[in-house]
């Protein structure tokens, strides 16, 4: 294993030293630098390795491709990569929303040079034949697909060429990163703004497009934006979208999905976004405004006055926020991914997170939505570590990523979760009001899942019989709103199972159909619980959560020596000691070797093993249990996660929990430790997942404490984490962990 490690370690240092011609001078000279670049990419091409026997990386080597092949002006071969590219990505229709502008350059580029046509005539031909093989469903988003910042390109491309500073040479990896970079400008600046004129001509061809100003009776004005089919002239029922992500594209785009369905679109802008006007709070004014949006629009002459909900994260959230006060003219919603406000975001299980700072900035730095600042993930990722890095309090983190913020100030301002949060959505009994059929979506990869899974247990919980369903499977927050991938990405390129990779869009469509048209149930939704089993490429349907899992297994935080089992109650008390220093912001990572093949990063946790499993466990549900420890401080975050080590020796993530120690046993109410004494510390809302352990793996325990740049540091001094400075942290937190202490793993049996 070594010697492969080292011959890998060797074949990329030699791909580094890789020199390639490319001329200082061409980084100066436009004409120059076209030149050089097709030269440059085909030699890139020539190094550029195939990825035998290694499907996980195909998909990224497939991207690199096409995109060298166009530097290098094989435009034919481009196009046949990108759709061996899209077979990998998705096998099904919906794939082709994947890279639609590089295609569509790539055959005007292709009929510029064999039929001798001025480079804007083979793009309007080049459009018009892609635009017309689509899958219908894919038409309603060409708009935001082959949309693109040129002049962000433009300033990539210029900086890129600004770092060659080798005479006449460059590296391998420097010289793909400016071919991407390259054929990033030529596209986009190649196409745009042609390309979204010709839709346009489309759009109106098909289309009514209306966007209108909604007076509420506070005195505000909402941007409202309406999307019809010219065919369709008898009233529809509406389906409504309530977007903070405001954009004339962005809200087109939702408004035609759902008219190619057979539906009115209606997307309403949230306050101070688009042509909104009032002040931008998000989640504030949601559950407001939307009763009058709801009643407006359903009694517009193009609506039948049925109306239904559709959208995912913080539009998923917007949906059970219109339900506090239940329209009769909304009849059904279908919240995807939903935000959990006060739950799972800004703070999850009361630990707030360093993103909430990135979003806020996103949805509020202008009247539109800055993706560009958003997705400069390298500026983000430094001023979080910059706030880790210096000690200060969790409140400074505006003030270090540019200036001061209200809002940021009031979220921290409620750490538990108090009638701020409580009157933004449903609380306890509004859901036993809710009782229109509701069709829940969401992943087991899904960053907002508990937040999702939360509004589906309160309604079930309060609520004696609610039309409520769910569907869970192999999902991240994308998939679980739009279609399942072939593989879940940033999860290793995890390949899912064939039969969880459906239209989520078809599977709501078909709902409302089947609650606003009188039509067919969809064929998956055969119980109230539908999730899909991982690694046996089959659904299960259950009625309720609790019937995910038919028993469980305890893991006890002991340790195995002299063959003890972890899941075995110890007879006799120990524990296991963990030392954290909170002065420490440079700590030695640790890595625990699970195998030859694999390790687990253990910094800041205590590990614990099973012994090898000797039959198949299918592990459905979340985590649960009760950790019982000594702490000599008033307070502490937990971090919990559980892994499978495959018989293969690679690691496997199963399931996480996070929680703020002080609100574990009521998130409304901190209940501070007291320190020296024996505490317990219960397990609530960890995330779900289902999935087929082999035999011959083991499960990894890992307890531990949460200490990095993407959350809080809770130094248990007992006062308000928001405020708390390294200087606070005094001593080393000590934590005994008990070996009574147990996660109680959830299993499925047929």
């Amino acid at each position: 294993m070594k010697f492969k490690i080292l011959l890998a370690l060797i074949f990329v240092n030699l791909m580094q030293a890789q020199k390639f011609y490319f001329p200082k001078t061409a980084a100066t000279d436009s004409a120059i630098l076209e030149k050089q670049m097709p030269e440059l990419a085909l030699q890139v091409i020539a190094q550029h390795q195939s990825p035998k026997n290694k499907p996980k990386y195909t998909v990224t080597f497939l991207d690199n491709l096409f995109r060298l092949q166009i530097a290098a002006k094989d435009y034919k071969n481009s196009i046949t990569t990108l759709s061996e590219y899209r077979k990998e990505y998705a096998d099904h229709n919906m794939a082709g929303n994947k890279f639609l502008a590089y295609e569509i350059y790539s055959m005007a580029k292709l009929l510029e040079k064999d039929q001798k046509m001025v480079f804007s005539n083979a793009l309007q031909s080049a459009f018009n034949t892609k635009y017309e093989s689509l899958p219908v469903p894919l038409t309603a988003k060409i708009g935001s697909i082959i949309n693109g910042d040129v002049n962000d390109y433009k300033n990539t491309l210029k900086k890129s060429l600004a770092k060659q500073t080798d005479k006449d040479s460059i590296n391998y990896a420097s010289a793909l990163a400016l071919c991407k970079n390259y054929v990033n400008y030529k596209t986009y600046s190649g196409i745009i703004p042609q390309t979204l004129k010709l839709l346009k001509v489309k759009e109106q061809e098909k289309f009514i497009i209306e966007t209108k100003k909604l007076s509420l009776k506070n005195g505000n004005t909402l941007t409202v934006t309406i999307v019809r089919k010219k065919e369709n002239t008898s009233p529809l029922p509406v389906i409504l979208t309530n977007n903070i992500y405001a954009g004339e594209l962005v809200d087109e785009g939702l408004g035609k999905r759902a008219a190619i369905y057979n539906y009115v679109g209606a997307i309403v802008n949230t306050r101070g976004k688009r042509d909104s006007d009032g002040i931008n709070n998000p989640f504030e004014h949601d559950s407001e405004d939307l009763y009058e949006v709801i009643d407006w629009v359903s009694k517009q002459p193009w609506s039948n006055g049925k109306v239904g909900m559709i959208g995912g994260s913080y539009l998923g959230f917007s949906q059970w926020a219109a339900v506090k006060k239940l329209h009769p003219a909304l009849k059904t919603i279908v919240p995807q991914v939903a935000v959990g406000i006060g739950i799972d975001y800004p703070a999850q299980n009361n630990v707030f997170m360093s993103y909430m700072m990135q979003w806020i900035r996103y949805v509020t730095n202008n009247k539109l939505a800055d993706d560009k600042d958003f997705n400069n993930y390298t500026k983000w990722d430094s001023i979080n570590t910059a706030w880790y890095k210096s000690g200060k309090s969790f409140r400074a983190l505006d003030s270090i990523s540019g200036k001061p913020n209200k809002i940021f100030q009031r979220w921290l301002d409620h750490p538990g979760y108090d009638k701020y949060w409580q009157r933004m959505i449903p609380y306890k009994n509004d859901f036993a009001k809710i009782n229109i059929p509701v069709l829940t979506t969401t992943g087991y990869y899904d960053v907002d899942q508990i937040g999702a899974l939360y509004y589906y247990k309160e309604h079930h919980k309060y609520n004696k019989n609610p039309d409520h369903y769910l569907v869970i499977g192999p999902y991240d927050h994308a998939g679980a709103q739009s279609f399942g991938y072939n593989y879940v990405y940033g999860y290793g390129n995890l390949l899912i199972d064939p039969v969880a990779r459906i239209s989520i869009d078809e599977l709501a469509f078909s709902w409302f159909d089947y609650i606003l048209k009188n039509g067919k149930k969809p064929e998956l939704l055969k119980d109230k619980v539908n999730f899909q089993v991982m690694s046996t490429n089959t659904w299960k349907h259950v009625p309720s959560l609790e019937r995910m899992h038919s028993s469980t297994l305890k893991f006890y935080l002991r340790d195995r020596k002299n063959g003890a089992s972890v899941f075995e109650k110890p007879k006799a008390e120990e524990f296991t000691k963990q030392t954290i220093d909170f002065k420490d912001r440079n700590p030695k990572y640790l890595y625990h070797k699970v195998s030859k093949q694999d390790s687990v990063y253990v910094t800041n946790f205590v590990y614990f093993e099973s012994e090898v499993l000797d039959k198949d466990l299918i592990i459905s549900g979340n985590l649960s249990g009760l950790f019982n420890v000594f702490v000599n401080k008033k307070d502490f975050d937990t971090n919990t996660l559980l892994y499978q080590i495959q018989p293969d020796g690679k690691t496997f993530l199963l399931s996480t929990h996070m929680a703020r120690a002080s609100y574990a046993k009521d998130n409304s109410v901190r209940q501070l430790l007291q320190p020296g004494k024996k505490e317990q510390i219960p397990i609530k809302n960890s995330t779900f997942i289902s999935k087929k352990v082999e035999k011959g793996s083991k499960l990894v325990l890992l307890a531990g404490v949460n200490r990095n740049k993407n959350w809080q540091i809770n130094y248990g001094t007992g006062k308000d984490v928001s405020d708390e400075t390294i200087k606070d942290s005094g001593e080393p937190l000590e934590i005994k962990w008990y070996n009574d202490s147990y996660v109680e793993i959830p299993v499925y049996q047929d």
